[in-house]
């Protein structure tokens, strides 16, 4: 029984506050961004070459908890391309083969419907919504199983909670 479960959306949507605390409900490990490690410690500007190399870099952390019965991944591949698309108008093949070589069982893709908070390595406040439907498309059209999560913190755990229960007694 080995579920991996990632949190994708937008930025400022609530990804890593969630992904945390399913991780602390469920008494699990979550691999957190390695991007934003990345960028607090090379700050200024980034290019293609660069996002590739986060890419990997988050594939490995999710590797090194291979024998993990339970997973939360703070990020994912499809936020690296459309990432990727957005910044520099198209997607590497680096990423393209990571997102289609990516194995998670479940998505949650999170609305930004929270109020958008400041931090210096976010980029898009105003297109939040915008963003949101280009993950909601990608999934749909990937034929991913992913669950939409809105409303307050308790109320996307409520519903994530349900999915993941499911998914632990189908395992």
């Amino acid at each position: 029984m080995k579920i991996r479960i990632a949190l994708t959306g937008p930025e400022s949507s609530g990804k890593t506050t969630l992904c945390k605390l399913l991780a602390e409900y469920y008494g699990c490990p979550w691999v957190s961004e390695f991007a934003r490690d990345y960028l607090t410690a090379n700050p200024g500007n980034y290019g293609l070459s660069d996002l590739d190399y986060m890419a990997v870099q988050q594939v490995e952390r999710w590797e090194r908890l291979t024998e993990e019965n339970l997973v939360f991944y703070d990020t994912e591949m499809t936020v690296f391309a459309i990432w990727a698309k957005v910044k520099f108008g198209k997607v590497t093949e680096t990423i393209h083969q990571l997102h289609a070589q990516q194995h998670i069982d479940h998505y949650f893709l999170c609305q930004p419907d929270i109020p958008w908070e400041f931090d210096p390595l976010r980029e898009n406040p105003t297109d939040r919504e915008a963003l949101f439907t280009r993950y909601y498309e990608t999934l749909k059209e990937r034929q991913i199983p992913f669950t939409v999560l809105s409303g307050t913190i308790e109320e996307r755990m409520i519903s994530a909670q349900k999915v993941i229960n499911t998914l632990l007694l189908k395992h």
